[in-house]
């Protein structure tokens, strides 16, 4: 394991870390004839049908971005909770559970977020760093609510029904969600002195307008939890919704925002299909010389129980959160950790939804922190502000954290009692 954290150290990006640790991890057993097989195995890796759900919901997300649907999912908030003092605040916390709800990936709603809801949050008399920092913590609901690209890694990796994974992110996702309203309510020095007038009355064609699209993620859960559809057709139909939103209801996407859409879609797959790839390769080399066994053998050791062990978990998640980004860290715990935590009776659903909540610190955690730092680009301030503004609302997420690692149910109970 001593390569990895070299490699890591030395700046290597996350693709080529992985591979180099395989191909050192091989030639320190002597076993040169697995490079033969290197190929086959990283193919092996990404061959899947589940993985075809990734670049459907990125296109979902970026026609989202680029047809203008968040503006209409802060009108929908702001008639919903606009009228309170800090009402705005609240605003910020409900557009980005609907927006998670739609876009499933962590940058891509705090770099939406970050230039819509932040400068509007300033006009009304907030603090930049209030706003930035609420801004980058509520866009880690993300991944959690559904659908989401860590759920779709996850499931592919550990042999688990993305379906499943999907609907046990629910719960977790709406008890995050309150514990931000919790965090936005005892801040109240922070909030305008004044409240905050709600939208102006406007005519029922104009709210339903901007309430169409929750039709994306309510065909995306009800599709799923009907049994209709599979994640990765959920994400077909989603993708055919937004764009019969942006294209003839809105009419914010023309044929010219076609190509450059589709390049940004596929470029961003590519990097994610070739990061697990390689992280098939390199669980794939570690079981060859049993490091889960080995792992697993240490821990039990130790006499931890099964919720010690999601702790150690929780605190590897940060630690290596601090160096790789999200997806990176998944897909390089997952192949080793998941059998072990199998050895101490976890649940791997409720390991999964973990690690999923786990990893999103790694966006706050300075040095790497990319949500801070696509906050900070938006923004104009400096890191060291921006992540103090982040941690009232980082302790709520990390009580929630607790909360998931310490009663499983709020993981599993929702997808038993539908039978998925």
């Amino acid at each position: 394991m001593s390569a990895f954290f070299v490699l890591l150290f030395l700046g290597l990006p996350i693709v080529f870390l992985l591979l180099g640790t395989a191909i050192l991890f091989v030639f320190e057993a002597e076993a040169d004839m697995m490079l033969n097989s290197f190929l086959v195995q990283s193919v092996k890796g990404v061959e899947v049908n589940g993985f075809l759900a990734i670049p459907l919901f990125m296109l979902v997300g970026e026609i989202m971005t680029r047809g203008q649907i968040t503006e209409r999912l802060m009108r929908t908030a702001a008639r919903l909770v606009g009228g309170l003092r800090g009402g705005l605040a609240y605003v910020n916390v409900v557009v980005n559970a609907l927006a998670a709800a739609i876009l499933g990936s962590a940058t891509a709603q705090i770099a939406v977020m970050s230039r819509v809801i932040v400068p509007e949050m300033e006009r009304h008399g907030y603090d930049r760093r209030y706003a930035a920092g609420l801004t980058v913590a509520t866009g880690l609901l993300g991944p959690i609510i559904p659908p989401s690209m860590l759920m779709i890694i996850y499931g592919v990796l550990a042999y688990q029904s993305v379906a499943t994974l999907f609907i046990a992110g629910i719960v977790p996702g709406l008890l995050i969600t309150l514990f931000f309203f919790v965090a936005v309510a005892m801040s109240g020095k922070h909030l305008p002195a004044r409240s905050e007038a709600p939208l102006p009355a406007s005519s029922w064609r104009e709210i339903g307008l901007d309430a169409l699209p929750l039709l994306i993620p309510v065909t995306i859960i009800a599709g799923i939890v009907s049994g209709v559809m599979t994640p990765t057709e959920s994400g077909a139909v989603a993708t055919v919704v937004s764009v019969a939103l942006a294209v003839t209801v809105y009419r914010s996407l023309g044929f010219g925002d076609v190509v450059p859409l589709l390049r940004e879609v596929v470029l961003s797959s590519a990097s994610i299909i070739a990061l697990i790839g390689f992280a098939t390769l390199l669980g794939w080399v570690l079981s060859y010389k049993g490091i889960p066994a080995m792992m697993a053998d240490g821990l039990a050791s130790l006499s931890v129980g099964p919720v010690s062990f999601l702790l150690l978990v929780c605190l590897v998640v940060f630690i290596l959160g601090m160096f790789l980004d999200g997806i990176g860290v998944l897909i390089f715990i997952v192949p080793i950790l998941l059998p072990v935590a199998q050895s101490f009776g976890v649940d791997p659903i409720h390991f999964g939804v973990v690690l999923a909540v786990a990893t999103l610190t790694g966006l706050v955690s300075p040095p790497v922190g990319p949500g801070l730092y696509i906050a900070m680009d938006a923004t104009g301030l400096k890191m060291l502000p921006l992540f103090k503004a982040t941690l009232p609302f980082m302790f709520g997420f990390l009580l929630a954290l607790l909360a998931i690692v310490l009663l499983p149910e709020l993981s599993v109970a929702l997808p038993a009692w539908l039978a998925l």
